[in-house]
């Protein structure tokens, strides 16, 4: 069943960012890529952020009855997002992973930028520049999945800030949504400070009252304590955000999916 939406003015649009574990259950139990598409598909986004998006696994494939047959991030995105992009971060000797975006507006330009700070963890940013009806430039859109260790996750934040300064312009409309593993909430204040972002839980804007707090929990997906995923936006107006944990959600994914519908200041 189709979870219902705020209303829906012609310059509004839905994002949603979820990190999907491979596919997989809690603890790899179960494979769970045809319930999660299902459930991807209820949320009814216009712009999807997906993390832990599988490439190719050629053992899960062989191991697998009802594994797909494409990669992950166009199986997810069939018949719904007809234009996706996939940044391959993590490769091994039997697959691959990485993040993937999906959108029902044109991918205009898409690049995967590398941020390894470590060598034994692979990090990359997946950016598309997506072309809105209602905008007369591009929306920016950043997918993101960030070290586990704070000194490489404030690198990574810098890096990440550095190179969408080179890239867009200032005011530039961004969204910039993942998993961010910011166990301590410092990415705030770095992305507030040098991109001019505000996250969605933290800022929204609900019935014309703007709320200011932290951002929503999100892992585990079960009993959210920390607020380990963000969306954060530049250049928009926030209507509403939703978390989605709990059942039937944390029985697909260790995280919590985060949504938000947004108009653009067009």
């Amino acid at each position: 069943m189709t979870e219902k939406k705020p209303a829906i003015t012609a310059t509004s649009f839905s994002i949603a960012t979820w990190n999907i574990h491979k596919g997989f259950s809690n603890f790899n139990r179960h494979l769970m890529v045809h319930e999660l598409r299902d459930r991807l598909r209820a949320l009814n986004a216009d712009i999807v952020f997906l993390q832990e998006v599988q490439g190719l696994h050629i053992k899960h494939e062989a191991r697998h009855e009802h594994w797909p047959t494409e990669p992950q991030h166009e199986f997810l995105a069939a018949d719904v997002w007809h234009n996706h992009a996939y940044g391959k971060n993590v490769v091994y000797d039997h697959g691959h992973h990485g993040n993937a975006i999906l959108s029902r507006f044109a991918i205009a330009h898409e690049h995967n930028q590398d941020i390894t700070h470590l060598r034994f963890e692979r990090r990359g940013l997946l950016h598309c520049a997506i072309a809105l009806p209602q905008l007369a430039q591009p929306l920016h859109c950043v997918c993101v999945h960030l070290s586990l260790f704070a000194r490489s996750r404030r690198w990574q934040l810098n890096e990440l800030a550095d190179y969408i300064s080179d890239v867009t312009p200032p005011t530039a409309p961004l969204l910039i949504a993942g998993d961010f593993n910011d166990w301590r909430n410092h990415a705030g204040d770095i992305l507030a400070q040098r991109l001019g972002l505000h996250e969605v839980f933290t800022h929204s804007n609900l019935h014309g009252i703007t709320k200011v707090a932290r951002p929503s929990r999100s892992y585990p997906a079960a009993l959210p304590l920390f607020r380990l995923d963000r969306i954060y936006q530049r250049g928009l107006t926030i209507i509403n955000a939703q978390r989605h944990s709990g059942p039937p959600w944390s029985e697909i994914s260790d995280h919590a999916a985060l949504s938000a519908t947004l108009t653009t200041n067009a």
